[in-house]
């Protein structure tokens, strides 16, 4: 086979995209409710860390996520609340990084949107220096908890230190990542 040396990069690409492709779960590319899945996860060994969500008790988006938190090993109870302004004051999460629930470890740390729960369980274990937690700022489609059919939009999970600035803690390219 004559191959140009023009084409590898577009060679090297379709390589990629194939084994990229052949390593999909069903349950990733399956349209629907997946809370049957999470017994796959339940054998996870919960860690030490209680986290108590905030939320209000008509956003489907943050019931899904909490599923997703407890099918992925984290101990949650969720509080619901009418005014989540309060809450989100309290715990000193600034507008900019805002999204419909806060989660709260025993340890005071917040989590702040819709974050993996890879990235709490990390962020707990490491409990970085002068960070109060972490936060997903708005909403973005394809986030745990706002699954919608295969639809997914890169984002950051941002670290939110006790002066009030971020940093990103990791980026999200896709789905997989997550």
């Amino acid at each position: 086979m004559n191959i140009k040396f023009s084409q590898m990069p577009v060679l090297g690409a379709m390589i990629g995209l194939v084994f990229a492709l052949m390593s999909l779960s069903s349950t990733v590319l399956a349209d629907g409710d997946h809370s049957q899945h999470g017994a796959m996860h339940n054998t996870m060994t919960p860690i030490a860390s209680k986290l108590t969500v905030y939320k209000s008790a008509t956003c489907s988006c943050c019931k899904k996520w909490v599923s997703h938190l407890q099918d992925n090993g984290l101990n949650v109870t969720s509080q619901n609340h009418n005014q989540m302004s309060v809450i989100k004051d309290k715990y000193k999460i600034d507008n900019q990084y805002r999204s419909c629930h806060t989660g709260v470890s025993q340890d005071g740390f917040v989590f702040e949107g819709h974050i993996p729960a890879k990235f709490i369980k990390q962020f707990l274990k490491e409990k970085p220096v002068n960070a109060i937690g972490l936060a997903v700022p708005a909403m973005p489609v394809g986030s745990p908890g706002m699954e919608h059919k295969n639809k997914f939009m890169p984002y950051k999970v941002l670290q939110l230190n006790n002066d009030g600035s971020s940093q990103v803690y990791a980026e999200i390219n896709n789905a997989f990542q997550q």
